[in-house]
């Protein structure tokens, strides 16, 4: 589904990315890993086009995609679940959904079922505004709000970061269940080793901007990757 072959970026005259080269295909779980630093979330940017690559291409689904905006790309399937959720805080639970209608044709403007039955909380609460909800809900509103897009591509950028341990365990049976389905490619953005490594059909490892290891948990054992992820 997705395809990167020498990928970079900078910002400013800093590069950042330096020649990323993975893929991740459709059905599986991509998870990008490493320290703080080392252009995880650099990564996610440039691949929903919310920060431009400097170089290299992105093909998505057979597509080879040019340098462009995040607007468009979302259009071709790509949804965005940034660092920080990024949610509207004075718009309601409903409205926060509602503005991924925007990436789709006015006939499909419309919450469909499967979103509230991944997320019962956000029916339960879809008139409360979005900055009264708590972290975890607010993850799983931003979640939600991406998969209103229809997207093809699903990139998730630290979902566990400040959440609560039942809630962890809920936004990762909802990232298995989307995987099992078949429909999406995602990639997965993730320091909490163990949700990771539950979930994830490969690794990639970055690095100052570089990955040095790449492959699947019955191909890089356990140990290595835990000790390349903390060094």
């Amino acid at each position: 589904m997705l395809k990167l072959e020498n990928l970079t970026l900078h910002y400013g005259h800093s590069q950042i990315l330096n020649g990323i080269s993975m893929n991740a295909p459709q059905g599986e779980v991509t998870c990008v890993m490493g320290t703080n630093g080392v252009g995880k979330t650099s990564l996610l940017k440039a691949i929903s086009g919310s920060h431009p690559r400097s170089g290299g291409t992105l093909s998505l689904d057979g597509e080879v995609l040019g340098k462009l905006p995040a607007y468009v790309l979302a259009r071709k399937g790509v949804g965005y679940v940034p660092q920080g959720r990024e949610i509207f805080p004075l718009m309601t639970v409903r409205e926060n959904l509602e503005t991924g209608f925007a990436c789709l044709p006015t006939s499909e403007h419309h919450i469909p079922d499967h979103i509230y039955e991944l997320f019962p909380v956000l029916k339960e609460m879809q008139s409360r505004r979005g900055g009264d909800l708590s972290g975890g809900q607010q993850q799983q509103l931003a979640i939600a709000r991406a998969l209103i897009t229809k997207p093809k591509l699903l990139l998730l950028d630290e979902p566990t970061e400040g959440i609560q341990p039942n809630i962890i365990q809920q936004i990762g049976e909802v990232i298995a269940h989307l995987r099992d389905q078949g429909n999406m490619a995602i990639v997965l953005v993730e320091q909490y080793f163990e949700f990771a490594y539950k979930l994830a059909n490969q690794f990639v490892v970055l690095r100052r901007g570089e990955v040095v290891l790449s492959g699947s948990p019955e191909n890089i054992a356990r140990p290595e990757l835990l000790h390349v992820v903390s060094v």
